[in-house]
């Protein structure tokens, strides 16, 4: 009896690795049949997409070129419009040298400026001295090109802001050629030219005097 205990031994080894291969054939066969059902899952839900889309009856067609987004072009930068318009006002000023001012100029001795429609008791307030002198421009020095520029961006800016009466110190043309006021008799013109300009007079003694003039603006806005 005891010889063959061994074998008994073994007999009941080779059942376990008999049931251990039965179970892993089931495990892989289990597996098996999972992928499948997996694989015709998807495979269904392809044929289900294309039906959709009408593939299957050549309704569609693939892209031959790769989608491109189109981007908008960056706005330009801001243009300074204030400075563009300042621009185009000297361009229309314009101002000329040879406009004849002898038929506009009021025939007394100090040549003084009215526009039509504006009566005498403005020129004669202003030689008063009953308007308030709120800015001025000095001339002097100044070449005729340069003055003449400066002079009308000067008016040009005041009458902007609102400012009504300014005198323009033009000198009395004692240091020119012949001691005779070049400049005096162009700022009469240019001053003319401006339509900001409603008049002007000789400045008062205390003043200027015959040296500057006193300019009356339009209001803000005409």
């Amino acid at each position: 009896m005891p010889a063959k205990t061994p074998a008994l031994k073994s007999l009941a080894e080779l059942k376990q690795v008999q049931r251990a291969l039965a179970e892993q054939r089931e495990r892989e066969a289990a597996e098996a049949a999972a992928r499948a059902a997996e694989a015709r899952r998807r495979e269904a839900e392809q044929n289900l997409f294309a039906r959709a889309i009408g593939a299957d009856r050549g309704a569609t067609r693939p892209l031959r070129h790769k989608p491109v987004v189109v981007l908008s072009p960056a706005p330009p930068a801001p243009q300074p419009v204030q400075q563009q318009l300042d621009a185009a006002a000297v361009l229309r000023e314009s101002l000329s040298d040879e406009f004849d001012v002898s038929t506009l100029l009021d025939a007394d001795d100090q040549m003084s400026f009215r526009r039509p429609g504006i009566g005498t008791d403005v020129t004669r307030r202003l030689r008063a001295g009953e308007w308030t002198l709120q800015r001025q421009i000095d001339l002097h020095g100044l070449r005729s090109d340069e003055a003449r520029e400066a002079l009308g961006a000067f008016i040009r800016t005041a009458h902007r802001q609102g400012v009504r009466c300014v005198r323009v110190v033009h000198g009395k043309g004692l240091g020119s050629p012949g001691k005779q006021p070049v400049l005096k008799l162009k700022a009469q013109r240019w001053l003319i030219q401006k339509k900001e300009v409603l008049a002007f007079v000789q400045a008062r003694p205390a003043e200027g005097g015959a040296g500057a003039l006193v300019v009356l603006l339009a209001p803000a806005g005409r």
